[in-house]
């Protein structure tokens, strides 16, 4: 049987503490003990059930996480205030002095910085390397490598990582897959195909609303209690903690996900097809052109799709410039970064989200200053929207006037 990640989140019953249909929120940031001894025993994580101070945790993060790993099929999770809360500690937890991370040279622009400007500062190095060809990856594998980290789908040129294959190599040099799956929430499941360790960025699809930023780490009971341990616990001590409120909103959320994933993928499929049609350089999974289609199909669970990103390259910053502030001034979109919201987001990533990236690495890696980088939003009616996408881009050269063609 597939695996089916809404379910999992669906299967999980919270009751408020007055029988409300949503758990209550733990809205307080210290918690009161009948006795000394349950307060020392909570402090060494001897007192299950019992909370302490929210940097530790939260009945109200508790929940959240409970849920993140039942999509994730993990065994508990931790989340974060904010994705590269995430990112950087479990790197930081996994990683010792000396020690060497293996890295998708496409990657978030925040993540690349991390790995190449600040870890260096603790004698942790970084090998940034095709992620799609795994052959070069465990060729810069060293006996002091601890991690190979990658995106499922990355950001921004939406390469397809192989987990199985990574997985196995990982297994092999007895090192930890960690996988930043915030493209593909419910599209792939990477803990079912070998990863060790999950991270998202719950700004983006989970919470669906751009109000919100917040990360998660779902992996084993025994990572999670690593990264939460008083002593030297990396989410502890470098204390990126979700407040209460905010978990309880991306909780709520959370559970209207699987309905926005299938109309994000929905429309980006349809745009994706249209702008290829119109002979637009276009890169989108679910494209039969897509030089990982077949592998991201194998890896799917596919009633979710093949996700909300695509991207087009129009040749030159300034074309990609004059159309995004076209089709805002037309209530296409907004010209912002991030993704997963209801209202489609486009930027130019090699100016906004990937500028941590030198020019020259974005040139080797193929991130031209053309690419538009599309989050596609919930439209109703997505052939209106591709309609006057399009006349946008005639009316700055970038399509001929052509008739409208509507069946695909």
């Amino acid at each position: 049987m597939s695996f089916k990640p809404a379910n999992h989140i669906q299967d999980l019953q919270y009751f408020g503490e007055f029988g409300g249909v949503n758990p209550s929120i733990s809205d307080a940031s210290t918690y009161t003990f009948l006795s000394a001894k349950t307060m020392f025993d909570t402090f060494e994580g001897n007192a299950d059930g019992c909370y302490l101070y929210s940097r530790h945790t939260s009945p109200s993060n508790l929940y959240l996480g409970e849920a993140l790993a039942a999509m994730e099929g993990t065994e508990t999770a931790n989340v974060t205030a904010s994705g590269m809360g995430a990112i950087t500690a479990v790197l930081m937890q996994i990683c010792n002095a000396g020690n060497h991370v293996i890295s998708s040279r496409t990657i978030y622009g925040g993540t690349y910085a991390f790995l190449k400007n600040f870890t260096p500062k603790f004698n942790i190095g970084t090998s940034f390397v095709d992620i799609t060809k795994p052959k070069l990856v465990e060729a810069a594998i060293t006996k002091n490598t601890k991690v190979i980290f990658c995106e499922s789908v990355s950001n921004p040129l939406l390469e397809i990582a192989d987990l199985k294959a990574l997985s196995a190599i990982a297994k092999r040099h007895n090192i930890k897959l960690v996988v930043d799956n915030t493209f593909s929430p419910l599209s792939i499941s990477p803990v079912k195909l070998g990863a060790d360790v999950v991270i998202h960025s719950l700004t983006k699809f989970i919470n669906g609303a751009s109000d919100t930023v917040g990360g998660v780490v779902c992996g084993t009971q025994e990572f999670i209690d690593d990264l939460r341990n008083v002593n030297d616990g990396a989410s502890m001590l470098l204390g990126a903690t979700m407040d209460s409120l905010r978990a309880a909103s991306v909780l709520k959320n959370l559970r209207t996900l699987h309905i926005r994933m299938q109309q994000h993928s929905k429309n980006a499929l349809y745009l994706a097809k249209k702008f290829e049609s119109d002979g637009l350089k276009t890169v989108y999974p679910g494209l039969e052109s897509h030089p990982s289609h077949e592998l991201f199909k194998s890896q799917m669970n596919e009633e979710y799709g093949f996700g909300g990103m695509l991207t087009i390259d129009v040749g030159s910053i300034d074309l990609a410039n004059d159309l995004m502030e076209m089709m805002q001034e037309n209530n296409l979109g907004y010209l912002a970064v991030s993704l997963g919201f209801y209202k489609t987001l486009f930027s130019a990533p090699g100016t906004s989200t990937s500028s941590e990236i030198p020019e020259e690495e974005q040139i080797q890696m193929g991130l031209t200053n053309g690419l538009i980088r599309f989050s596609i939003g919930l439209d109703a009616d997505i052939e209106r929207t591709y309609n006057k996408m399009r006349d946008c881009m005639i009316a700055l050269g970038i399509l001929k006037n052509k008739p409208v063609t509507t069946n695909i």
